[in-house]
């Protein structure tokens, strides 16, 4: 029998958890350069204590609340005591200029802003004469200080210490008031073009969504979680949740750069990622393995098949016989249990999503025995729609529907959604939230895919991405991007095609690899675009081109590109927080470089 979602309000669960998890570690992050836990009984304290103090600032039922930080426990506590007292919550990206972080505060009306550090501060404070709304600002770092300014200025550990107990009736009332209905916070979507909108989830959103999750996913009590990806995206921040709800510990690491040594102190059980992070381990170890010894080359290629082997007996294929075991037991020993290790040694699973993940990428992980757990999702469905549940993944498939969700391929092959994790809508704004939903009530999603004969879900690709060549062609973009950026020596790439006559590409090298391999053969540079600009260096890359596009239809495949001396951009709108394109911007900054693409001749080979 079903939980009740009332029993699953968000508030009323980790209350729950602070009543009876006593000192079991909660929260874990870094102070100085050692993890320092904090337990459910002092997490409790200074959700409670932090809820006080909001109230003291005259916070009514469902005002909004920002919070500009990168991830730490702070942002933890910050939401949750939000949330007590039944505020609303407006995350806002860290990598946000102070434009972009005006326009959201002012778009949702909030009154207080919790901010960490410097770089987000100092843009704070060039904001607040922008914000009418706006009345407080906190800082969630002990070693920012207040400044005289149009708005109060406090110190979150001031106001955790200053207590508030004049408070505590009008806490325990907003508590014993909580509603389903009530709104949990509002997340504003990055967006590949035009300005964000404020996507509004409700607690029945984010109940529903514990709810088919503790059908199929193994985590728990005892079970640590490494939190990297932004909580300001959906992704990230609803996994948290979930991991606090189910008494798990969440480990914070406020600088993604860092992921690989985190993974070795923290030894996490799951740790969710995008597409890219999969991908650049993929590529490393490829890179490694392409100047090894035959013999070591081989011994990694045989223990990859014997882990195959293991992947397929555990997802409905064929059962592994003696002597496959003991294959397997020796590929274990020798190679794959190495490389798990490489990740802390006792990863469970990591869920996968923001974009669709290569399937040789997804098979190299499941054969080590690193289980990806591919899904589809969007902000506006509180992330997962599909999932690939551990016993039933399929490879290059986003998995089977969530339970209590239901979803239909529309016209144009787009992918529609209906349930009860799907969002209110668009605050502020109707038409575009009536523009979403058809008109029997299915959220469009805007992607295209189909079901398979197991009812899995294939992503295709974004409708509003799709190129059409001036041959009448239709190009899915993140299908070639993908295929090429398989490629060791490629960090980035973005394919220009729509109204073209064949398809050229912008690539960012893998600069380090890219570096290693000039040294090898001799090649004097003063700097990246000298690299870039060499002959020896582009004939390598036309070659490498050759060899990663051959599952390419010929014209989808590349016939011009031009290497860039630098990475796409946060800062510079070229990509979004969660690492997607920003196409427009990229092609208008980029426009010389695209033109003198199509000024040549396209070479036939491709």
């Amino acid at each position: 029998m079903k939980t009740p979602l009332e029993q699953l309000h968000l508030v009323k669960v980790m209350r729950d958890r602070f009543a009876t998890m006593g000192e079991a570690p909660a929260l874990r992050h870094k102070v100085g350069e050692q993890w320092q836990d904090i337990s459910w009984q002092r997490f409790g304290e200074q959700v409670d204590a932090l809820s006080r103090a909001l109230l003291s600032l005259q916070l009514a039922v469902q005002d909004k609340v920002a919070i500009f930080a990168n991830n730490s426990a702070e942002w933890t506590i910050a939401d949750l005591a939000i949330a007590q007292i039944r505020a609303i919550s407006a995350p806002i990206y860290p990598t946000n200029t102070a434009e972009q972080s005006a326009y959201i505060i002012n778009d949702a009306g909030a009154k207080v802003l919790f901010v960490a550090g410097q770089e987000q501060y100092d843009k704070a404070l060039t904001l607040v004469n922008q914000c009418e709304s706006l009345q407080a600002i906190i800082l969630m770092e002990e070693s920012l200080r207040p400044v005289d300014s149009a708005v109060a200025i406090y110190r979150l550990k001031d106001l955790l210490e200053a207590d508030h107990a004049d408070q505590q009736t009008a806490m325990e009332q907003r508590v014993a008031e909580a509603s389903l209905n009530d709104l949990l916070t509002l997340i504003y979507t990055s967006g590949t073009t035009g300005e964000p909108k404020g996507v509004m989830l409700d607690y029945t959103n984010f109940a529903s969504t514990v709810r088919q999750h503790q059908e199929f996913v193994p985590f728990g009590e005892g079970d640590v979680s490494l939190a990297f990806l932004p909580l300001s995206h959906v992704f990230e921040r609803g996994w948290t949740l979930y991991v606090l709800c189910m008494g798990g510990t969440n480990a914070y690491l406020d600088d993604p750069m860092k992921v690989q040594d985190a993974l070795g102190e923290i030894r996490p059980h799951v740790m969710c990622a995008v597409p890219r992070l999969y991908e650049k381990i993929y590529s490393a170890v490829m890179e490694k393995l392409e100047t090894a010894p035959s013999h070591k080359r081989g011994l990694f290629m045989w223990s990859l098949k014997q882990g195959l082997k293991r992947f397929h007996a555990q997802n409905g294929g064929p059962s592994m016989g003696p002597i496959s075991k003991a294959q397997l037991a020796l590929a274990d020993k020798l190679v794959l249990s190495k490389v798990r290790e490489k990740l802390g040694g006792r990863i469970r699973f990591m869920p996968a999503g923001g974009a669709a993940l290569d399937p040789k990428v997804n098979e190299f992980f499941q054969s080590v025995g690193l289980t990806v757990l591919c899904g589809f999702g969007m902000t506006e469905t509180t992330a997962t729609v599909t999932a690939n549940w551990p016993g039933k993944i399929g490879i290059g498939t986003n998995g089977n529907t969530m339970s209590e969700t239901q979803v239909r391929i529309g016209d144009n092959d787009e992918i529609q959604v209906k349930g009860d994790t799907v969002m209110r809508g668009y605050y502020n704004r109707p038409e575009d939230t009536q523009a979403t939903f058809t008109e029997d009530g299915w959220l469009k999603t805007g992607d295209c895919g189909c079901l398979d004969a197991q009812g899995r879900l294939l992503i295709t690709d974004r409708i509003k991405e799709l190129m059409k060549t001036s041959n009448g062609k239709y190009i899915a973009p993140q299908r070639v991007e993908g295929m090429v950026a398989r490629d060791p020596l490629v960090e980035q790439i973005a394919i220009v095609a729509d109204a073209r006559n064949y398809v050229s590409a912008l690539i960012v090298p893998a600069f380090e690899a890219l570096e290693s391999w000039a040294k090898e053969k001799g090649i004097q540079y003063k700097d990246k675009l000298d690299l870039v600009e060499n002959a020896q260096v582009k004939a390598l890359f036309e070659e490498r081109l050759k060899a990663v596009q051959a599952e390419l239809a010929r014209f989808e495949q590349v016939k011009q590109f031009t290497l860039l001396n630098r990475e796409f951009c946060m800062k510079l709108g070229e990509i979004t927080p969660t690492m997607k394109l920003r196409r427009k911007v990229i092609n208008e900054r980029f426009a010389r470089e695209i033109e003198a693409m199509y000024k040549k001749v396209a070479p036939a080979r491709a």
